[in-house]
């Protein structure tokens, strides 16, 4: 909004000789890095009155794990306040509204998925939270079905969009590892759009590049859900993956930079940098009361939308395959309960891990709460260095 009303109101401002000064907001990476400073602010301005205002409402978490063992390790858990999602994605909007380009599509499309998958989380979280205290027989919480549906339809409306707005092949191509997507060019080349595909490059029809986003953008966003299951866990590891995707948001919206590293580049996309950078700075904050003991839980209303987010950077700059990587942590922690049902439904009661999600495994193995955290937070920041180094090899 900032940007907007100063590109508006451009002669007034250079008549008062405020131009000078306020200039520096055309600059994408000055918004990005100012979004991260301003959310983690808003976070620790607002982060105890809303966890007071949660305690007030008593939305405190009762976990149950099915499992003795686990229930008895996890018991300090309980009363601790949850739905400390609205903390993050409200800091998220506000930054947000001040520091991107409103007229921007993408980023039109990224307050959708947030807005969207917040509601739908929190709506969940409200669901399980009060069933105690509702009629008999209440729900607790939406059923899978009914969540996955709200996901699916978010991710395929967004995909969608994003496919119609897109005006190049190049936001179309599948961004191999170790694939050039254009010949190799110098940095003081003359920048000459659009650029030339190497043969050799896929260029997804509508149908798949829908589809494969619609399947992305959901598998995050219930991936994410998965691992917020221990203190600072989730938070964590969102903030080295938003930091990650900042600079991959970067690259594909910068033509000289997209050109040098050989990766695709998608018009308008260096906008997202702003909104992964208020994620992250969201993030950051969040997690200074939900490290171990941890004050609140980010819960649905938070791990939704943040990782439907993360996935919805990936699909609009190409780099489906690298968000993978960056987010190892959270495809490992959903495929680990896949394994988990699979295998006992194939075996007659059989498990592969000692409980599922695999960070409960370890946890019942011997090692610490803190442990586990500290050590998944360092393979999630291996595996955002090993994506952004890829970008060289190729």
């Amino acid at each position: 909004m900032l940007f907007n009303l100063i590109d508006a109101f451009q002669n007034q401002l250079e008549s008062l000789g405020l131009w000078s000064a306020l200039q520096v907001l055309y600059q994408e990476e000055f918004r990005a890095l100012a979004s991260v400073l301003v959310a983690f602010t808003l976070v620790m301005l607002f982060g105890r009155r809303t966890i007071a205002w949660l305690v007030r409402r008593k939305v405190g978490d009762s976990p149950e794990f099915y499992n003795a063992d686990l229930n008895e390790l996890m018991s300090s858990r309980a009363g601790t306040p949850t739905m400390g999602g609205i903390l993050i994605c409200g800091s998220i909007l506000v930054t947000a509204l001040l520091f991107a380009d409103l007229s921007n599509r993408y980023v039109l499309l990224a307050f959708l998925v947030l807005v969207w998958l917040a509601v739908v989380g929190g709506f969940d979280d409200w669901l399980k939270l009060t069933a105690a205290v509702r009629s008999p027989g209440s729900r607790e919480g939406l059923r899978a079905w009914e969540k996955l549906l709200f996901q699916l339809g978010i991710a395929f409306v967004v995909s969608l969009a994003a496919f119609n707005h897109a005006e190049s092949p190049d936001a179309f191509a599948l961004n191999l590892p170790f694939q050039r997507t254009y010949p190799p060019a110098q940095l003081d080349d003359t920048i000459q759009l659009p650029f030339t595909l190497n043969s050799g490059v896929i260029v997804f029809s509508g149908f798949v590049f829908v589809l494969v986003g619609t399947l992305l953008i959901a598998g995050f966003s219930n991936a994410v859900n998965i691992s917020d299951g221990m203190d600072g866990l989730a938070s964590g590891t969102l903030v080295i993956a938003s930091l990650a995707m900042m600079v991959l948001t970067w690259i594909a919206g910068e033509p000289r930079a997209a050109s040098f590293l050989m990766v695709p580049y998608v018009e308008g996309s260096q906008e997202l940098m702003i909104f992964a950078g208020a994620m992250a700075g969201a993030c950051i904050g969040f997690l200074w009361f939900n490290v171990s003991p941890a004050s609140v839980f980010m819960g649905d209303t938070g791990s939704l939308p943040l990782g439907g987010l993360l996935a919805f950077f990936a699909v609009v700059i190409r780099q489906e395959i690298l968000v993978l990587v960056i987010g190892g942590i959270f495809i490992l922690e959903m495929g680990s309960v896949m394994l988990q049902v699979g295998y006992f439904k194939a075996t007659g009661g059989k498990r592969i891990f000692r409980c599922s999600p695999i960070h409960h495994h370890f946890h019942l193995g011997g090692w610490s709460e803190h442990q586990v955290v500290i050590r998944f937070w360092l393979i999630a920041a291996i595996l955002a260095m090993i994506a952004l180094a890829s970008l060289k090899l190729r």
